[in-house]
């Protein structure tokens, strides 16, 4: 065993919040915890419904459909606002088959004729060109 692990193992597995942080604790208000519990629901909701988009176009949507949806969320992408149109212009993924999946998805979203809340643009999505 060494030094660090030794270290480790002699320290408690649990201790007060108030060992730990230096100053006051704080803690969220009831309504504050509701509100955020309602975002992380509407989040997921919104994840799920990707995924199920996903489904049609990517075989391995069962074991990699939330990392996939997540990836592609957290990709670089292009805006461009025009007189009626948002364009989402997101990178291309980390291979050609995740790629594609990604423009069949945009696609799908595509046909939903969405409009950017509190706008009359709409939203158009695609993946940019490989360089």
């Amino acid at each position: 065993m060494t030094v660090l692990e030794e270290k480790r193992s002699a320290m408690p597995a649990r201790l007060p919040v108030g060992q730990v942080v230096g100053g006051e604790v704080v803690k969220l208000s009831t309504e504050r915890k509701h509100l955020t519990n309602i975002l992380k629901m509407v989040a997921y909701q919104a994840e799920s419904d990707l995924v199920n988009l996903l489904a049609s176009h990517y075989r391995r949507v069962g074991n990699e459909g939330r990392t996939f949806i997540q990836s592609a969320l957290a990709s670089s992408a292009d805006l461009e606002v025009t007189e009626s149109e948002l364009r989402i212009r997101v990178s291309p993924l980390s291979s050609p088959h995740r790629t594609r999946a990604l423009a069949a998805i945009c696609q799908d979203l595509d046909r939903g004729c969405t409009f950017f809340p509190g706008t009359r643009l709409r939203l158009r999505y695609a993946v940019a060109a490989q360089s």
